[in-house]
């Protein structure tokens, strides 16, 4: 398996990206994010997704400015100008900071964007700066509602984060069986999915990576993780996007930070967090369990473990596509 230094996997996802269309800009920050996804030990979500994201640019029109179309004391609508949202979710995060700590709360909506990434690495942002942060993104139709096999909500994923008085505590959760990533990923690899995920065109169960793509992933949590999976939907309704999206285009994204200092002393509230976190994490295992895991601390160690390390490993079939996008050698 080959194993690139952080510079590397860096600079391989920006020359892919440049070479896609996009801006030097623009793939540096989304980089950042699919390294740091690496490190996180998130396979699905980092340098496999420059892949998936050349093929979403290829015939896309250039992408248009940002802008700010409209903004009070305590929230703001972002137009993304159909740039890919890994970049327009940092923007309209630090526009929510901005707000967030001259009035202690701050809602931002953008929408005219597509391709998200993980929404922990948003609210970790703001989480650090001092705030409680939620974000929710509708996403491209690709799951079906519970008890149905069409294709009518996104992967819709949901992301909260805490400040503690060490590494925010993250809740980050899609509302589908998996992630398209996923899917995705598994077709380039060539292997089958988990039984359970999702269905055919036909409707039927399917572990075949194409027939779920050109199907339907299933929801998770079955009814209850549909509810969750709708309210994302219309929350990104409320960010401008559509009722239905059928393309890689017009992603809600939805954003609300809290600064706990409304409530309590400054120093008050992470404390809490900080205790809680370790009342969960030392609390008795089930049996033939070690022990009890706390959301998002084990992509933390990760990250901590492999920033030390100071390389990722890549898939051999990821690493070669990636050099042919990187290169200009890839034809399809």
């Amino acid at each position: 398996m080959p194993q690139l230094t952080i510079a590397e996997a860096t600079d391989l996802a920006v020359r892919g990206l440049t070479r896609a269309g996009m801006s030097a800009a623009n793939a540096r920050i989304t980089a950042d994010h699919l390294v740091d996804a690496a490190l996180c030990g998130h396979e699905f979500s980092s340098l496999p997704r420059v892949i998936a994201l050349a093929e979403a640019m290829r015939g896309k029109p250039a992408a248009k400015p940002t802008r700010v179309i409209r903004e009070n004391h305590c929230s703001a609508l972002i137009d993304g100008g159909d740039n890919v949202a890994y970049v327009v979710s940092i923007l309209a995060v630090d526009k929510a900071v901005e707000i967030a700590r001259k009035n202690g709360v701050a809602v931002v909506c953008a929408n005219n964007t597509w391709f998200s990434g993980r929404l922990a690495y948003y609210v970790e942002r703001a989480a650090r700066e001092g705030f409680v942060a939620m974000h929710t993104t509708n996403t491209t139709a690709r799951v079906a509602p519970h008890g149905s096999a069409d294709r009518l909500l996104g992967t819709n994923p949901f992301a909260i984060a805490f400040p503690s008085e060490d590494d925010p505590l993250i809740i980050d959760i899609g509302t589908s069986q998996t992630t398209w990533g996923d899917v995705v990923l598994a077709r380039t690899k060539g292997v089958p999915l988990p039984e359970g995920m999702a269905v055919s065109p036909s409707g039927h169960p399917t572990s075949d990576p194409q027939l779920a793509l050109e199907g339907a992933i299933l929801p998770w949590g079955g009814a209850r993780g549909a509810g969750l999976a709708l309210a994302v939907q219309l929350l990104g309704i409320l960010a401008g996007s559509e009722l239905v999206i059928d393309d890689i285009s017009n992603y809600g994204l939805f954003f609300v930070l809290i600064d706990p200092k409304l409530f309590m002393p400054s120093d008050q509230f992470p404390a809490r967090v900080t205790a809680l976190r370790q009342i969960v994490a030392g609390s008795r295992p089930l049996a033939g369990h070690d022990s009890v895991r706390v959301p998002g601390d084990r992509s933390q160690r990760l990250r901590r473990e492999n920033l030390a390390k100071g390389v990722i490993n890549l898939d051999e079939t990821v690493h070669a596509r990636l050099a042919e996008l990187a290169t200009g050698t890839n034809n399809q």
